[in-house]
């Protein structure tokens, strides 16, 4: 018998975590609930689920340090639901390693998408624990990059973009590929976010980011990294 796929409601409001139980109930999912961020990283340690609905009011700590935490460790798909629309919040998120955003008020069909589309990314990752682009190296279970040997810091936006890249090295992403891949679905249309995140890399892995070699653009259509000897 095929398990059911366990989805860790994190949500400190009762009616909300009640509503969301049901709808998951409703779908096949198993559901557990946890009201606090110390309550959700212990439900976590205890048994990794298989996507996690983080709220980022918490009384206890902020969810995006929940979704930090989560992800120093796992990479189960987060997908923030929260009442806080404006865009630093969700870049805050995302930079601390959430899959995707929602906003409240939402629809229950949209947010099931999504939770289908996440399980489905986590499901085909590939399992490869290391990646090599010429002197580019990229750690994937530690979630480390290296660049002739000296380890270059990146937030897990970041690393998510460049391991995306380097796991289709010398072919061109589209921006919609790399959008839905990395930010979600609802993102798509959000090319900004895309140029801020490439050109924050190539500040850190290029040699004179003006004049990128590493990571290029394809005028009108997306993204590759160059293959490199």
């Amino acid at each position: 018998m095929t398990s059911r796929p366990l989805i860790l409601v994190v949500e400190d409001e009762e009616l909300m975590r009640r509503v969301l139980h049901v709808a998951l109930r409703s779908q096949g999912y198993e559901v557990e609930e946890a009201a606090t961020g110390n309550q959700a990283l212990l439900k976590v340690r205890a048994r990794t689920p298989d996507a996690i609905i983080l709220d980022l009011g918490l009384p206890d700590m902020d969810g995006a340090q929940v979704a930090s935490y989560v992800r120093e460790e796992h990479e189960t798909p987060i997908i923030v639901l929260s009442a806080r629309g404006e865009e630093q919040h969700q870049i805050r998120a995302l930079d601390a390693g959430a899959n995707d955003y929602v906003t409240k008020p939402f629809r229950e069909g949209e947010l099931m998408a999504r939770i289908r589309a996440a399980l489905r990314s986590a499901n085909h990752v590939p399992n490869r624990s290391e990646l090599r682009v010429g002197d580019l190296r990229i750690d994937v279970l530690q979630r480390r990059v290296f660049l002739r040997n000296a380890e270059v810091v990146l937030t897990p936006t970041e690393f998510k973009l460049l391991h995306l890249l380097a796991s289709e090295a010398g072919r061109v992403l589209s921006h919609s590929q790399l959008l839905r891949e990395v930010w979600g679905p609802s993102h798509v249309e959000e090319l900004q976010y895309l140029r801020v995140y490439m050109k924050q890399l190539r500040q850190k892995i290029e040699e004179d980011p003006s004049q990128p070699q590493r990571l290029l653009t394809t005028p009108g259509v997306g993204y590759r990294l160059a293959r490199r000897t």
